[in-house]
């Protein structure tokens, strides 16, 4: 059999064993190589020898543990299956025994579990079997560097401990200043670090004394910390100075420390004969807080402002209106609390971006800010409300005539984007006293004339009234009874048909929620919609109808009344929501309804405020084949150009000109204009508010296919609608003045 000789590893691996990698054994290196198979063991013994190091072997954990108890290895190979337990004793023997023994786990149990146990039971490094000699090689030669590393680092404080050496290495490194005061306040020791952070050189501040680097205003503090004689917890602790800068007198806020230590080794007192020590020096830490009191005055800041407009904030407004209210009643002054709020802010940022929101933010408040007196206070307290508090006024009227001049310089145009932005207010105004004495009553009146401006039209202000908080109470009460009435199913849809003149049926239906109040009985939508739309609860008015209106559709097929689309009114706030789409689509597959019974009807205006937006969704739900109607059409301002781009399939004449209706033909023309234009563009137009015989005979001569009104019909609940829409089934179609024979139980 030929003889093989294991070639050289330095030729096999240059990697491993180049010269720059090569480790100097400044250090014996001893290696325990654990497996239970020999073979195994000695291959690696084989590839580690030639790096010059000791190298055991032991087939099991009695073996291994024997070795450990002996010797000191730096390093040992450990394999998990052992004939007499796994590698996990080993490495917790290890542990338990506090071995500083580094670990390198080789095994063939590769998983997950066993690596991670392994490492948190102190290995360093985990090979699988196999394993490529390099990676080995690389390893082993890693932990032993860290081995050699921390052997070093131990000389070197073996070395410096208890020398002269280690204790000037501490000092001059410290990040504080150290120093030394003689008897009579003068520096007889100061560190390097004074160099850095106040300029001055060690050397030639010795002598000095120690008030040449104090801030004027407090050297009459510093001489009870820099002159301390106490010692213990009686000493100086953590107190707060300024020091100057030598090159600019740049004051530096410092912590100092100034402790009397007895019987240091610095000598800070003398030991005399008997129980008398002689005092020879102060010994004291300076630390740097520059920094920390920049940032304690930047959060203190941040703490009282508003990050966007630096203005005051809603706490240091409380602060400011507390102060002022103090001296108004000591001087028997009058001041005002303005409440501000942009109208229509959330427009800008649904169209412009919140980014471009905040800009005009901050230039509207450039604007407010040139209409102020320097005792005024204006503080942001939402995202587009404010508060403004005017001191030292004569009358109301003052405070009228401000908040007009705010309203006049705001609303000039300002360009951005290049758009021109006309930005209004809505300004609630109260007095001290008329309207509150305490600060809580006045930004509570001032908000609710600010709510009454809102509901006025917006743009200007009004001074507060006291029906104003009734006015708002009731409006809580009515929200109130708007959630329960949706908990205790209060609500109803009534129906109003939509019929064909021509054939003489009907086609369609919209619905219109209805409230059965438990006190004041059926109540019209106009009597509690504008409550809800101040709120989310229109949403969830909103979703509610849709729900039931697929259901009753749902129960129309079931009675064999087919072919009928109901059509519900969504408002913007419902439609604007990201959910939308899907809360629809969900209600109708909830009811197992066909989409092509389901309409939606947006007003114009509404579509109009995000069109792009709009056309996504609205192409969305005409894609499932729910249909599309634009209520009030023709009383919008942009152009019915988005009829070509929208999945309209059917527009809403508004009733405002079918009332114009009559002999003389007063606003047929807009109508036949309409007509035509749904005829081109192949949608369907329904005229409502159709009352009587001759506006009904106009628009069918005008070729108006689709009629909706009380003409036909009042809305009529859905126990009305059943028999009215099984006659019209039976050839006959009923008038509103025979309505009252066929609906009666």
């Amino acid at each position: 059999m030929p003889n093989f000789s294991l070639p050289d590893q330095s030729v096999l691996f240059p990697e491993v064993f180049s010269p720059s990698s090569s480790l100097h054994n400044a250090m014996p290196i001893s290696i325990l190589v654990i497996d239970d198979e020999q073979r195994a063991r000695q291959s690696v013994c084989d590839l580690l020898k030639p790096l010059g190091h000791r190298l055991v072997q032991a087939e099991s954990v009695s073996e291994a543990v024997k070795w450990l108890e002996m010797d000191n290895f730096s390093l040992a190979l450990v394999d998990l299956n052992l004939p007499d337990g796994t590698g996990h004793d080993i490495m917790r023997y290890i542990q338990d025994h506090q071995i500083t023994t580094r670990l390198i786990v080789v095994s063939g149990e590769s998983s997950f579990d066993h690596a991670t146990q392994s490492l948190r039971n102190g290995a360093c490094d985990f090979l699988r079997k196999p394993y490529l000699p390099t990676t080995l090689l690389e390893s082993v030669s890693t932990e032993i560097a860290k081995v050699q590393t921390q052997h070093r680092y131990h000389q070197i404080q073996d070395e410096l401990k208890g020398s002269e050496a280690l204790h000037r290495f501490i000092v001059n490194n410290s990040p504080d200043i150290i120093y030394m005061l003689d008897q009579e306040g003068r520096f007889s020791f100061v560190n390097k670090r004074v160099q850095s952070l106040l300029g001055y050189s060690d050397k030639n501040l010795i002598g000095q004394h120690y008030s040449s680097i104090v801030y004027g205003d407090d050297i009459e503090k510093a001489q009870f910390v820099f002159n301390e004689r106490r010692t213990g917890d009686r000493a100086s602790h953590a107190v707060e100075l300024r020091l100057l800068n030598r090159h600019n007198k740049e004051i530096r806020f410092v912590e100092a420390r100034s402790l009397s230590v007895e019987l240091t080794s610095m000598g800070v007192y003398r030991s005399g004969s008997g129980e008398h020590e002689e005092f020879i020096g102060t010994y004291g830490v300076i630390r740097d807080i520059t920094e920390r009191k920049r940032s304690e005055a930047l959060q203190h800041y941040h703490q009282y402002h508003d990050h966007l407009t630096d203005l005051p904030n809603r706490t240091l407004f409380h602060d400011r209106l507390h102060m002022a209210l103090a001296q108004a009643r000591r001087n028997s002054h009058n001041l005002a609390v303005l409440f501000l709020d942009i109208d229509r802010f959330r427009m800008i940022n649904d169209s412009l971006g919140h980014l471009a929101g905040d800009k005009i933010l901050q230039r509207i408040t450039q604007r407010l800010s040139t209409n102020l007196r320097e005792e005024d206070t204006l503080a942001r307290i939402g995202s587009d409300e404010f508060l403004l508090l005017l001191p030292n006024i004569k009358t109301s009227q003052d405070a009228i005539t401000i908040a007009e001049k705010i309203n006049q310089s705001c609303s000039v145009p300002m360009s951005y984007q290049e758009q021109d932005l006309r930005l209004t207010f809505s300004i609630g105004i109260a007095t001290f006293p008329e309207d509150g004495t305490t600060r809580e009553e006045l930004i509570r009146c001032a908000e609710l004339a600010k709510c009454q401006v809102k509901q006025n039209g917006r743009h200007g202000c009004l001074l507060y009234q006291p029906q104003y908080q009734h006015q708002q109470v009731s409006a809580l009460e009515m929200e109130t009874a708007i959630r329960q009435g949706l908990q205790q199913d209060q609500f109803e849809l009534y129906y109003q048909p939509q019929v064909d003149p021509v054939a003489q049926r009907v086609v369609g239906l919209e619905a219109l929620i209805r409230w059965n109040h438990p006190q004041q009985g059926l109540l019209n939508p106009s009597l509690f919609i504008p409550v809800a739309e101040q709120s989310s609860l229109i949403c969830e008015l909103g979703q509610w109808a849709v729900d039931r209106a697929c259901r009753d559709a749902r129960l129309l097929e079931e009675r064999s009344l087919t072919g009928l689309k109901i059509a519900v009114n969504v408002s913007i706030q419902q439609f604007e929501r990201p959910s939308f789409a899907k809360n629809v689509l969900e209600s109708v597959s909830l009811h197992g309804l066909e989409c092509n019974h389901l309409e939606i009807e947006i007003t114009e205006s509404n579509i109009m405020k995000n069109m792009d937006r709009g056309a996504n969704l609205l192409t969305s739900l005409a894609e499932h084949g729910i249909g599309v109607a634009i209520d009030d059409f023709g009383t919008g301002y942009s152009s019915l150009s988005y009829l070509q781009t929208l999945p309209v399939s059917k527009v809403k004449i508004d009733r405002s000109f079918i009332c114009n209706l009559s002999g003389e033909q007063n606003g047929l023309p807009i109508v036949i204009a309409v007509l035509n234009l749904a005829a081109a563009l192949n949608i369907h137009c329904v005229a409502e508010g159709v009352e009587n015989e001759q506006q009904k005979q106009i628009l069918q001569d005008a070729g108006c296919r689709l009629i909706q009104g009380f003409y036909y019909s009042s809305p009529l609940s859905f126990a009305q609608l059943i028999p009215y829409l099984k006659q019209s089934k039976n050839g006959r179609l009923i008038h509103q003045e025979q309505m009252r024979e066929v609906t009666q139980p």
